[in-house]
């Protein structure tokens, strides 16, 4: 969309930003699940996470993830299904669960209106404005379903009804399971300090014991290890896609499509690979899961702005699909272009005081690698080589869509 309404260099641009957010997304992911499977870990067999330990549970599952998506498009399409009902139905669950059996529960004032600072800084303004990292990286996944269209039937309306859908039922589901988890806080004190690495493990643990603590926790890892695997599908697409088009550096190797499988393995493999990289300074910096989730933001925030921009600026002959917003759209697409760029600014910025090597944000320094690799392979081959193909029914994309549609 941004190569077809502002020209191949907003198309390029606004590819790499979008790549560098889903693979940052993967490594939020699965880091996230590596930790809640080392609190797990921790409850059950008595096992201390380590930075190393946790690289390791980290590694294991980027390759279970990219096992799965080598079997198949149809795999990834079951799972994709089940993972639905398993999100919706495990927040029931744990929501059930906090507001059943603890004895106590915190009250309504201090769930919505106590502020605690745990960064360093003075200005209560900024530690709220940099608190919206969590929020504005849950609500940057659902553009799984674009990624995703060339093997989706209908993709004109399914695929954008498969974005609105994932925004209202996160938004809905995830204020619900934070005020269930708010809620049931025990020992605020204790959850901060927890020994298991992980908050919501702690709350889990004083308020249902050590038996409710591993059930709930099972429930949230099988749902992270569900969204990892679609992150891995997506990414993957995009990877392949990008690389069809001439984009990447050896996109000949990435293109590649399984003739028995119908996936782009090699896209796969490259990845998981590269999200593994992304969160290596976790080895050493307690702030490496905060930059990850910022890397996500700042790359894939700015690139669902971009084709918004350029929508505004060719307003007059833009020509909408059969989903669209219609009087409401320019007013709605002015505020997410000024919204995005503020928050691209703000989560560039230090989370945490002082600034040291442990708790630097070294999300910017991924983004400016990134434009820069870009910038610099536009002007050694992508101009030359970077292009949009038409559809072609006989491509393997469309191959794979029509497999995905039986």
């Amino acid at each position: 969309m941004a190569d077809r309404l502002g020209g191949r260099r907003w198309g390029w641009y606004t590819g790499w930003l979008n790549l560098l957010g889903l693979l940052g997304a993967i490594a939020g992911i699965d880091y996230g699940c590596a930790l809640f499977a080392g609190a797990f870990a921790g409850l059950q067999w008595g096992f201390e996470p380590t930075p190393g330990s946790l690289m390791v549970i980290y590694v294991c599952v980027l390759a279970l993830h990219a096992t799965l998506n080598l079997f198949g498009v149809r795999l990834v399409g079951i799972l994709s299904s089940v993972s639905v009902w398993w999100h919706l139905a495990g927040v029931a669950l744990i929501v059930g669960v906090l507001w059943l059996v603890p004895a106590h529960h915190r009250s309504v004032s201090f769930v919505f209106t106590t502020f605690v600072d745990g960064t360093g800084w003075d200005s209560t303004l900024y530690v709220a404005l940099i608190g919206l990292l969590l929020a504005q990286y849950t609500f940057s996944g659902y553009d799984a379903s674009a990624h995703l269209s060339e093997e989706t039937t209908g993709a004109q309306v399914n695929a954008a009804r498969g974005i609105v859908r994932a925004i209202r039922w996160s938004w809905v589901a995830g204020f619900f399971l934070l005020a269930g988890l708010t809620f049931a806080i025990q020992d605020y004190a204790g959850v901060q300090n927890t020994p298991t690495g992980v908050p919501p493990a702690q709350i889990f643990l004083d308020a249902l014991g050590v038996s409710g603590a591993k059930a709930l926790l099972l429930v949230v890892i099988v749902a992270q290890l569900f969204c990892g695997n679609a992150e891995v599908a997506a990414t993957s697409r995009m990877v392949f896609a990008f690389s069809r088009d001439g984009a990447l550096p050896g996109s000949a190797r990435w293109r590649h499509v399984s003739p028995r499988t119908g996936t782009p393995t090699r896209a796969v493999l490259l990845s998981v690979a590269v999200a593994g990289v992304l969160a290596l300074p976790s080895l050493y910096s307690p702030a490496a899961y905060t930059a990850v989730t910022s890397i996500n933001v700042i790359g894939i925030t700015p690139a669902y702005a971009i084709p918004i921009y350029l929508r505004l600026r060719h307003r007059r002959t833009f020509r909408p699909g059969p989903w669209n917003l219609g009087r409401r759209g320019v007013p709605v697409a002015r505020v997410a272009v000024l919204w995005v760029a503020f928050v691209t600014v703000l989560f560039c910025l230090p989370q945490t005081h002082p600034v040291s090597l442990a708790t630097f944000n070294y999300a910017p320094v991924a983004l400016v690698l990134v434009l820069t690799l870009a910038t610099v392979w536009w002007a050694v081959s992508g101009r030359r080589s970077y292009r949009l193909p038409e559809p072609d029914r006989d491509s393997p994309a469309r191959r794979i869509g029509d497999e995905v549609g039986r």
